[in-house]
């Protein structure tokens, strides 16, 4: 009796599925790393390219300088040109933002005197890209747009965040609440929180909600638009805010109360109380708050929290109502107004003299 023949076939390996998902985790990682610093190189090197674009423009300008024509008659020459070689990017529009940019940046620093007299390139931030300094040409203030940039490299702004930052003027709500030195310090190094004032923003501007202007709207729908759209609210408070809670119960002997939203700050080490009102301000308010913080400061706060902070939003602020109220508390608890539109540079200037004459009106008595 002849034996049986034995299969040549391989046997079947086994594979650990989860040591394959970690190879594979790993060297997707190497990947994505990879295709992220090609894309910045790209940027980078386009955001150059366009600044030598913008360079050869002016210069082809100003050698036809006495005829005002000659500038438009280029770049539409060049446009027509560039099309029909790349098909696209280099329309009319897409050159005279070139050309700003060069005017713009050619002598923005003084080490880049230098520079400038030999016709290199000034020193550009690597990490932003053309639609970063497409949005930051259009700042008018030297002065503004260098806190723009500083900031936008600084917390990683994508160019979409970037213009939104700039479209709700930040700087200037911002700038409001400084005195001389303070705006220095926020112009040469974006802005630094090293006290509860400085995360305040006023106005607060709520765009993002799609909501309208209207003292009838609720509370709760509100509250409810405002966890929705919790990352364009988080980037509305600023730097250092994480979001903890909504509808925080507190009780006190069986009776319950709800703070709106809490968050907790990471560069202050406290928590934020943040309450939303659809009304104007009123003392009743600032004493429902000052008793969420007391409670959070005596219940919730650990030993290394700093003391916790309130937050009022509201239709209509009194920064008097505050300080005659609160007293010593008044640097913990702060009002603060919203807007569901994006303001105007005469709008805050309207609000920053009614709040000097305020404040000129509180020294009196």
């Amino acid at each position: 009796m002849k034996g049986k023949k034995k299969s040549t076939a391989p046997a079947t390996t086994r594979i650990d599925t989860n040591r394959i998902d970690s190879l594979h985790h790993r060297v997707s990682g190497h990947i994505d790393q990879a295709r992220q610093r090609v894309q910045r190189t790209i940027d980078t090197e386009m955001v150059k390219a366009y600044w030598l674009i913008g360079q050869e423009i002016v210069q082809e300008e100003q050698y036809g300088k006495e005829r005002s024509e000659y500038g438009k008659a280029v770049l539409k020459n060049l446009s027509e040109r560039l099309q029909k070689q790349y098909k696209k990017g280099f329309g009319v529009d897409t050159l005279e933002q070139a050309r700003k940019f060069y005017v713009t940046y050619q002598g923005v620093k003084k080490s880049d005197a230098l520079r400038r007299k030999s016709g290199l390139i000034p020193s550009l931030s690597p990490n932003l890209s053309w639609t970063h300094y497409r949005a930051l040409i259009r700042v008018k203030r030297p002065e503004v747009r260098q806190f723009y940039e500083i900031e936008a490299e600084k917390n990683h702004w994508s160019s979409r965040e970037l213009e939104r930052q700039i479209g709700s003027l930040l700087f200037d709500r911002l700038a409001k609440s400084r005195d001389k030195e303070g705006l220095m310090k926020l112009v040469h190094k974006g802005q630094e929180i090293s006290n509860p004032k400085d995360a305040i923003k006023e106005p607060m501007v709520l765009e993002f909600l799609g909501l309208p202007e209207s003292h009838q709207l609720a509370e709760s729908k509100l509250e409810i638009a405002l966890i929705n759209n919790l990352q364009n609210f988080l980037l509305e408070l600023g730097k250092g805010f994480a979001f903890v809670a909504r509808q925080k119960r507190l009780t006190f002997d069986s009776n319950h109360f709800y703070a709106d939203l809490v968050f907790y700050h990471v560069i202050l080490k406290c928590y934020v109380i943040v309450d939303i009102k659809t009304h104007p301000l009123t003392h009743a308010n600032l004493g429902q708050m000052l008793l969420y913080v007391n409670y959070f400061d005596k219940e919730i706060k650990m030993e290394n929290d700093n003391p916790t902070l309130g937050l009022v939003l509201c239709t209509q602020k009194s920064d008097a109502m505050v300080k005659y109220m609160l007293d010593e508390k008044a640097n913990k608890i702060f009002a603060s107004t919203y807007q569901f539109h994006l303001p105007s540079e005469k709008e805050l200037e309207t609000e920053l003299k009614r709040e000097l004459k305020e404040f000129k009106h509180d020294l009196k008595e």
